[in-house]
């Protein structure tokens, strides 16, 4: 297990209200094991496997105001520098640079749109262990009102480099690929995108970050989800990376699945 470079996603945790039902949800829709040891020794923070391999993670909200949500998490190697980078760049810290030791340092941050991530200083836990098969994490996208915000913002903190994967015509939607220093800009090498949300989302919908799955089936896991509890938020539909659906858990955190490659 390596670590990640500063701005890759490195790990994905959902906050839920009843985290046995989130084990039941999400051990069948994506064949998880979890760590009832690492549950007990951490406040219930549960890890979640696919081939005895980390993947995720639920953890029970803490109290009623917080969002049940998944969050993603971006590499650092310093989280305070890092967390006044995005104060500069007109961001804000929900959680100040936390030590978790053993494992790391965590944050948790929002954008100027009010899109929250998270950051993780990985050490003795770097991250997820399988990416990009079926089961595990495959990609995230930050979904905005104020492309040119979020733009200015991500290319500014993290050095990201934009790519243009075709005219929104072309691909369904305003969309943006960001890649990593030092790479070619482009899907290939992408870690991330900026979609602009259009005028079917709902006007009460916050700018916020999607977290997409890998998965065999989209069509099953989407029929899936439904029977467990779940909804489906937008039906299985081809994209130029595979075929994708937004669903909703059983207890209201949204993600995606993909069949494919991944992005």
């Amino acid at each position: 297990m390596g670590g990640y470079p500063e701005g890759a996603p490195c790990w994905a945790d959902v906050s839920l209200a009843d985290l046995a039902a989130g084990k039941r949800f999400y051990g069948e829709l994506f064949g998880w094991a979890f760590d009832e040891d690492t549950a007990e020794r951490h406040g219930r923070y549960t890890g979640a496997y696919k081939d005895g391999r980390r993947v995720a993670a639920l953890q029970p909200k803490r109290d009623g105001r917080m969002p049940t949500s998944w969050t993603v998490y971006l590499a650092t190697p310093d989280a305070r520098a890092l967390a006044a980078r995005i104060r500069e760049a007109g961001g804000r810290l929900i959680t100040d640079p936390l030590p978790v030791p053993p494992h790391g340092t965590l944050a948790v941050a929002a954008d100027p749109g009010g899109a929250v991530f998270g950051l993780w200083q990985g050490e003795g836990h770097t991250g997820f262990e399988l990416t990009r098969a079926p089961g595990s994490y495959c990609w995230t996208e930050v979904y905005t009102r104020d492309k040119d915000q979020a733009d200015a913002f991500y290319e500014s903190v993290f050095g990201y480099l934009g790519g243009d994967p075709g005219t929104p015509d072309e691909i369904g939607a305003d969309f943006r690929t960001w890649s990593l220093p030092g790479t070619e800009p482009g899907p290939d090498s992408a870690i991330g995108g900026r979609s602009l949300m259009s005028d079917a989302f709902p006007a009460a919908l916050p700018d916020h970050f999607l977290v997409y799955f890998s998965v065999e089936d989209c069509d099953a896991a989407a029929a899936a989800c439904t029977r467990l509890g779940g909804r489906v938020t937008a039906p299985p539909f081809d994209i130029p990376y595979g075929r994708m659906a937004v669903l909703t858990d059983n207890q209201g955190a949204a993600f995606a699945v993909l069949q494919g490659q991944g992005a």
